[in-house]
C-alpha cells in the first residue's frame, strides 16, 4: 500500500479508491501530548490543502488539513475515546479518517518517502 506526505506533515495511506490519513510522528513530536481530536463527520466533502480536523496537545491547537480532495467515508472513533493513540502510534493506530480519492491526480503532487525525510531534515 503506498504511502504519500504532505508539507504540512500529514501522511496518507492509498489501497484502491480509499485513502487513510493521519499526521506523521514529525507533527506528533511537534505537537506534544495529543489531548483532544475533533474529527470531520462521515460524509462531508473535503478539498485539498482546507481544514479537515483539528487537533489540540498541551501546547496548542492545530489544524489537520486533507492531503486529497475526496468524501469522508469513516472516521476512527477510538480517538475521541483516547486521543492519546495519536502519541503512541500517530502513524498507524492514531489516523484519523478514511476517505475517498476524487482525483487521483492529486497524489502526484504529495512526497513519498524519501521525499518526506529529505523534507523533515531540512526544517
Amino acid at each position: 500500500m503506498p504511502r504519500y506526505y504532505t508539507d504540512e506533515h500529514e501522511w496518507i495511506d492509498v489501497e484502491d479508491d480509499i485513502a487513510t490519513v493521519g499526521i506523521t510522528e514529525y507533527a506528533q513530536e511537534q505537537l506534544g501530548d495529543i489531548v483532544f481530536v475533533e474529527l470531520p463527520e462521515v460524509g462531508a466533502m473535503i478539498e485539498q490543502g482546507k481544514d479537515a480536523a483539528v487537533v489540540e496537545s498541551v501546547k496548542a491547537a492545530s489544524d489537520v488539513y486533507a492531503p486529497i480532495t475526496g468524501e469522508v467515508t469513516e472516521t476512527n472513533s477510538a480517538l475521541e475515546e483516547d486521543p492519546a493513540l495519536v502519541n503512541s502510534s500517530p502513524e498507524d493506530a492514531g489516523w484519523f479518517f478514511k476517505m475517498t480519492i476524487a482525483a487521483p491526480a492529486e497524489l502526484d503532487k504529495l512526497m513519498d518517502e524519501d521525499g518526506y525525510k529529505a523534507f523533515v531534515e531540512d526544517l
